[in-house]
């Protein structure tokens, strides 16, 4: 791991639909929870929000980012809380690597879930897209069980099981590698040949490296190009494409939009010359629930939707 280098955010959407104003909006009332860990969740521009409180104040709406290495505040709510300044940091993103301060946040909470005095990146609140990103850092150990059908996520503590326990028959569980505390999930293919996926839920949209777009070259079918803004600002114009044949957990997706970039994050997880994705909401959403286990590097699909076929894709067709 490169000493003070992190991946502070993976998020990726498309610029027009990012706010160009730096507004925070103000604390939204206290959700009430179905349970302990039940929390309603938000939307950000197609990506998912749940509250987060600060010490004693808010909370504020921060997107869920499973792609995100650290929890990451913006410059504009660490100015309103007075938060002091912590040291600086490598924010590697979607357009590359830049020098960021951070803030010393004293106390962040979810729910019943808390996290006492963490260094958080700050970044702008046009560039985010919401007052803040809660990363792996602050989700370690728990398990994310995000619900699209009732739009409520579940932190539920999480800890190593010896085997793997199936829930239901619609359940398509699939185990992954972690690196950085990130999972990366290796039982995935594109018509036979094995590719690498990493879920992020702070990206908009599914954004696949040029080692796998040479592997679909002859099968892509052009949409044009898109505009993605990062976490810090940069922007990045990628051409995107409709392709048949990825396969995740033996899941076969049809129509699978995809974007390409030599972008940064695939090097710092060691698969830029590895043919890979980071599968984006767009991706997620044509699940009825998906759950993503920490402790147990485990990643659970539910009930397809339209759109996903069910089975193999014959190799090389």
């Amino acid at each position: 791991m490169i000493n003070g280098a992190i991946l502070a955010t993976l998020a990726a959407a498309a610029a027009t639909v990012m706010s160009a104003q730096i507004v925070i909006p103000p604390p939204t009332d206290p959700v009430a929870p179905l349970s302990d860990f039940d929390i309603a969740l938000g939307n950000a521009q197609t990506r998912l929000t749940v509250p987060v409180s600060i010490k004693d104040r808010g909370p504020w709406n921060f997107i869920i980012d499973t792609g995100a290495e650290r929890t990451v505040v913006s410059r504009e709510l660490a100015g309103i809380l007075g938060l002091p300044a912590g040291p600086g940091v490598r924010v590697i993103a979607m357009t590359g690597t830049t020098s960021v301060a951070t803030v010393i946040v004293p106390e962040l909470s979810v729910s019943t879930i808390s996290h006492e005095t963490i260094d958080a990146p700050a970044l702008e609140t046009r560039n985010l897209g919401a007052p803040g990103m809660l990363g792996i850092d602050a989700l370690q150990g728990h398990s994310v069980d995000i619900d699209f059908d009732r739009n409520r996520m579940v932190l539920r503590p999480s800890r190593k099981r010896s085997s793997t326990i199936r829930r239901n028959s619609d359940d398509i569980v699939i185990t992954a590698q972690s690196l950085y505390g990130q999972l990366i999930v290796t039982d995935a293919r594109y018509r036979g040949k094995k590719i690498a996926v990493v879920i992020d839920t702070g990206s908009a949209m599914s954004v696949g490296n040029i080692a796998l777009q040479t592997m679909m070259a002859s099968k892509l079918r052009p949409l044009g190009p898109i505009s993605m803004l990062s976490a810090t600002g940069g922007t990045l114009v990628a051409n995107s494409f409709s392709v048949d044949g990825i396969e995740i957990g033996g899941i076969g997706f049809q129509n699978f939009q995809i974007a390409f970039a030599d972008a940064p994050p695939f090097k710092r997880f060691g698969l830029e010359k590895r043919p890979a994705v980071l599968l984006g909401m767009d991706s997620l959403r044509l699940f009825r629930s998906v759950a993503i286990d920490f402790a147990n590097r485990e990643i659970r699909f539910k009930l397809p939707r339209n759109g996903i076929a069910i089975g193999s894709f014959p190799s090389g067709v």
